[in-house]
This record gives structure tokens, C-alpha cells and sequence, in this order.
């Protein structure tokens, strides 16, 4: 029965992609929703970002020199750590499981409550493709800002292992930042965006499609939007097991 009910909703969720990649009617406003959506669910999520990343930064770089501390360990290997944990895992797997909490609920409960209240039913009346006209701006913005978010982190994330280094006397900031700089590998950085694209989509697309789809009232609203996190936050886990797979084999 779960099996069955999984199956018909990940054909639905094809299905209404499908309705959702069409070509726009009206370019013009195509493009205004867009960029209203980057401000929205882009913009507004670089306070969320910068102070998670601060924090994050400078706890892993405590957490790396209370952790590795030997004589037989070069203390610079605290600053390569803190890189290759923020390049690999933080910037893109961790950072997309905290946003699919803060956008992927506001997109759910956006799209859910125009639904309760007949708003996309009277588009859906006018002859608009209602999930093109909502939808697609959405992820096109989470997807095209989804980088600068990226890149944001990775070097906030720098600066709270730096104010650490800087403030206390576990590294100098000489040895953390040649550790920053030691063995550098470009395709992390690339690895990082890459799957930061993949699970914007993620992020975006869950959250439409079941904020499209609520039947009922305010209360499905917000079962909605607590199983589109959730969801998110599976498919996340799932496609960075088989990205990493992929990506760095």
C-alpha cells in the first residue's frame, strides 16, 4: 500500500513537472516573477546563511584542533580540514538541509494557501498554466542564486575558522591559513556547486508540488509544507550519497 501510494506520487510529481517546464506564455513577466523570486527565497536567505556559516566555520576549527592535537600531526592540518569539510559536506549538503527548512516551507505554504483559496483554480479558469506561472520562477531563481549562497558560506565559513585563529591561542592564523591553502583541489569547488544545483531543484520542486497539491484547509496547509521538508531533506541525503558516488569516485 505505501509502495503504491510512493509510486503514484512520484508519477504525479513527473507529471506536473512536466506541466511546469512549459514555455512561458508572457516572457516579460516570466523574467519580473524571477527576479522577485531570487529576492524572495535568495536574497533574504543570506542572513540565515552568513550566521550559520560564521558559527559552523569556527566550531569545526575548534572541534579540529581539540580533535587532532599531535606532535606528529603538522598544526596546519587544522586549517585543511576545516577547508575539505566545508567544500565537500557544509557548503552545499548541510547548508541545502537547513534552507529546505526555511524555503522549501515558504514555498509550500505560498503555493498551499493560494491553493485553499481558489487562486490558482481562477488562474487555472483565465487559461494560464497555473504550475508554469508559479512554479517555474521559483526554481529558476532557487537554482540560478543557489550558487552565490554556495560561495557565501564557503567563505563565511573561512572567516569564523579565522576569528577563531585570531581571537584565541589554539592556531596562529599563519597556520591556518597556509592549512586554508595547502593541497588545494579546484574540482571540490565545482563538486560543491554542482551539488547545490541538484538539490535547489530538490528543494524547490518538492516544495511546489505539494504545496500545489493541497486539498482542504489552513491545517493541510501546514501538513504540506512539514511533509515537503521532510521529503527535501530525504531526497537530499539520497542524491548526495550518489552524487559523492559519482563525483569523486
Amino acid at each position: 500500500m505505501i509502495l503504491t501510494s510512493s509510486i503514484t506520487q512520484l508519477g504525479s510529481y513527473f507529471m506536473f513537472m512536466r506541466r511546469v517546464f512549459a514555455l512561458p506564455d508572457r516572457w516579460r513577466i516570466y523574467l519580473k516573477r524571477t527576479v522577485l523570486e531570487v529576492s524572495k527565497l535568495g536574497v533574504d536567505s543570506i542572513p540565515l546563511v552568513v550566521i550559520v556559516s560564521l558559527f559552523i566555520g569556527a566550531v569545526i576549527t575548534i572541534q579540529m584542533q581539540l580533535n587532532i592535537a599531535s606532535p606528529l600531526i603538522p598544526a596546519y592540518s587544522v586549517g585543511l580540514a576545516t577547508r575539505d569539510i566545508v567544500l565537500l559536506e557544509f557548503s552545499n549538503s548541510i547548508l541545502c538541509l537547513i534552507l529546505a527548512g526555511k524555503v522549501g516551507s515558504n514555498i509550500a505554504s505560498e503555493i498551499g494557501t493560494m491553493r485553499v483559496t481558489e487562486q490558482i483554480d481562477a488562474l487555472d479558469i483565465m487559461g494560464i498554466n497555473s504550475s508554469n506561472y508559479l512554479v517555474l520562477p521559483k526554481i529558476t531563481a532557487f537554482v540560478l542564486f543557489m550558487p552565490v549562497l554556495v560561495m557565501l558560506c564557503i567563505g563565511t565559513s573561512f572567516m569564523g575558522g579565522y576569528l577563531v585563529a585570531s581571537v584565541t591561542d589554539l592556531i596562529s592564523v599563519t597556520k591556518y591559513v597556509y592549512g586554508l591553502q595547502a593541497f588545494f583541489q579546484e574540482w571540490y569547488v565545482w563538486y560543491a556547486l554542482i551539488k547545490s544545483l541538484v538539490f535547489a531543484f530538490i528543494i524547490s520542486s518538492v516544495a511546489s508540488f505539494f504545496g500545489y497539491y493541497v486539498k482542504g484547509g489552513a491545517l493541510e496547509v501546514g501538513k504540506a509544507s512539514t511533509n515537503a521538508v521532510v521529503s527535501s531533506s530525504i531526497l537530499i541525503l539520497l542524491f548526495d550519497v550518489i552524487l559523492t558516488k559519482l563525483l569523486l569516485q
